[in-house]
């Protein structure tokens, strides 16, 4: 596949060409059905396919039907409009005329039905073309119901589908030469006849059966049958000749088992699925920063698969990095599970690996860092300090313990950890790099949604990632599970705050337990001002047969689910009680919004704040001020939604 992308009218974003077998929906014509070539687009949420006529439409059409004026390619929504060639309803892209509002679909414009067919094979006069009818009809060929255009015999009063009229009761298929092929309904098959199509695999209501070899082919797979011979050197040096019977076989390609849909070179012993034929041969994937290549013969060093972690095996191919000695990922899990960003850079100029650090170092222990390059850091081992004004800069928790980087000319604070955090990085969501960025800004956080005012990675045209979220990494080791954790999408309950998960979360491989994100980036210790003598740790729960009871709200806690803990005292906090929504946000700092001013301030006073919103003494160690009406405090983020909300506000 050419990486070079190419920019066409059918679609929005570039398309690059591919030789692949794919199946789906065509973005162009909205046809579902297996596709030999054509065009796809790898950008993020979008990945459309068109089939080549498709992906290579005009931009500008003369159509028989409307010969005054020409038609543009347009790609608006037409709202309830139908084709005004066949009555379906458009969808975009299509052809209009911006003088009359005459508009037809792609396939009306590219290639529109003829209005009478003079001999059918399906009936013994000519037909008609209609438009989409509205009594419930049946197709006299295949006897199910017309939904859409028909052609008709208006003397017999005897309807047919489109895509029946010039169906033959017999065809030649060239994939099965030795006899023709019978058109007949599936369902009226023997039982141990083969009703599926043997190409596709689909089971489909009308299909070409040959009773003498049982071979089927469905009528989307007669009419456009895949190649009896494909010559493609990237996949194979020889020929690769279409096999079109049941046998079980293992793709020396992709390493899965398959039935149907093989080409073979018997003077290599070669076995390929179809879907495999154009596969690519260098890759990148979300799920590792360099580009892997492939190979039919792993060495025997890689010993799991980088995505799904499961045996690779040296007889079967596989994906490896050129940098990383011990990296592989299967075939199937590179290309379909890993966010392949649909390129092959087979050709291409070698990757540059880039230098990630995020600083550098200039003395014993001194670096210069990217977000603070007027003054040197200074690193500070073993950094206990319990003030909840002194802050780092990149994750804003308070400084707490271990090592520190501290500029000794304005107190500038980095934890170590975030002082290493990488200038670029993926995510197992995304193929590009995120770029780490120190802009002082409150956004959301695109994968636990909690307000950040730190540092972020971000991306063009991507919702930004704070560092709490963009920190985690696998394997994950925690101590709350025996074993690592991994990212995965999942719909699951959080073993961590019970709460219901839909998206990203690290989870085990057993499948057993799952914690969301926000959980996962807690801190392990933290200070808090309800236990001055002693930092609170975080207890990942336990089973117990008392009640335990927040010192801060004094609810009940449910010690099932996780809490903060004072080993000393023996005092239990929720977790939400210590950190509450907005202890991501640097005090002092001012979130602009809707016209309103917030400033972000320490709950410390004797007294306990009043928020304006649920009107409660908030129990939370940082709040939101209203900067023109300045005894207005904002405790939580639902809070904070109802003020932004409110008409006085």
């Amino acid at each position: 596949m050419d990486p070079t992308p190419v920019k066409l009218p059918i679609h929005d974003h570039p398309l690059f060409p591919t030789a692949l077998f794919t199946g789906g929906s065509c973005r162009g014509c909205h046809v579902n059905e297996d596709m030999y070539g054509g065009y796809f687009c790898p950008k993020l949420g979008c990945s459309a396919t068109f089939h080549k006529e498709c992906g290579e439409a005009p931009l500008e059409i003369s159509h028989r039907s409307h010969p005054q004026h020409p038609l543009m390619l347009t790609h608006d929504d037409s709202g309830e409009s139908p084709c005004d060639f066949c009555g379906q309803k458009l969808l975009p892209p299509y052809y209009s005329c911006s003088t009359c509002h005459f508009k037809v679909d792609l396939i009306c414009g590219v290639k529109p039905l003829p209005t009478t067919i003079e001999h059918p094979m399906c009936h013994e006069h000519p037909l008609v073309f209609l438009k989409t009818q509205e009594d419930n009809i049946l197709c006299e060929f295949c006897k199910e119901s017309i939904r859409g255009p028909s052609y008709a015999c208006l003397g017999c009063y005897v309807y047919f589908h489109v895509d029946c009229v010039n169906l033959s009761k017999e065809v030649n298929h060239p994939c099965h030469s030795s006899h023709p092929l019978k058109l007949i309904v599936s369902d009226t098959l023997l039982d141990d006849a083969e009703k599926s199509c043997l190409i596709c695999e689909k089971a489909k209501g009308l299909v070409y059966h040959c009773s003498i070899c049982n071979f089927t082919s469905c009528v989307s797979c007669t009419k456009n049958p895949p190649p009896l011979v494909i010559e493609h050197t990237k996949t194979h040096e020889h020929p690769l000749t279409r096999f079109s019977k049941r046998i079980s076989y293992t793709c020396d390609v992709c390493g899965l088992a398959g039935m149907t849909s093989l080409y073979i070179c018997a003077q290599c012993d070669f076995v390929i699925h179809i879907n495999c034929i154009g596969f690519p041969r260098v890759v990148n994937i979300n799920r590792h920063e360099h580009h892997i290549s492939f190979t039919y013969h792993p060495r025997t060093g890689y010993s799991r698969c980088g995505v799904c972690r499961q045996y690779i095996s040296q007889y079967k191919g596989a994906y490896y990095c050129l940098v990383c000695p011990n990296y592989a990922v299967h075939f199937m899990c590179a290309i379909k599970f890993s966010g392949w960003d649909g390129i092959d850079y087979e050709g291409t100029p070698d990757e540059i690996i880039e230098d990630v650090s995020a600083y550098k170092v200039v003395g014993d222990n001194l670096i210069c860092h990217f977000s603070h390059e007027i003054h040197p850091l200074k690193l500070h081992k073993e950094y206990i300090i319990h003030d909840d004004h002194k802050r780092c800069e990149g994750c804003i928790h308070p400084l707490g313990f271990g090592s520190i980087y501290v500029c000794e000319e304005c107190g500038f604070f980095l934890h170590e950890k975030c002082a290493n955090l990488p200038m670029k990085k993926k995510f197992v969501f995304d193929y590009l790099k995120y770029t780490l960025k120190a802009v002082r800004g409150v956004s959301y956080c695109k994968f636990c949604n909690t307000l950040s005012g730190g540092f972020k990675y971000t991306a063009q045209g991507r919702v930004d990632i704070d560092v709490h979220c963009g920190s985690l990494s696998e394997p994950f080791v925690h101590d709350g599970h025996i074993h690592p954790l991994y990212i995965q999408v999942v719909q699951a309950i959080c073993g961590g705050c019970n709460n219901k998960i839909y998206g990203c979360a690290m989870r085990c491989d057993n499948h057993d337990f799952t914690l969301c994100l926000y959980c996962a980036s807690l801190p392990g210790k933290i200070w808090h001002k309800n236990d001055d003598a002693h930092p609170l740790s975080l207890c990942c729960g336990e089973k117990a047969s008392i009640k335990y009871w927040c010192d801060i709200c004094e609810g009940e806690l449910d010690p099932n689910v996780w809490f903060y803990t004072c080993y000393d005292c023996g005092v239990t906090l929720h977790t939400y009680c210590v950190l509450g929504d907005f202890s991501r946000l640097m005090p002092g700092q001012l979130i602009y919004s809707m016209g309103i001013i917030l400033e972000v301030v320490l709950n410390n006073h004797n007294t306990r704040l009043l928020c304006s919103q649920c009107h409660c003494r908030s129990k939370v160690s940082v709040m939101l001020r209203d900067c023109k009406k300045y005894n207005e405090y904002i405790c939580s983020g639902s809070c904070l939604s109802r003020f932004l909300g409110s008409p006085s506000s």
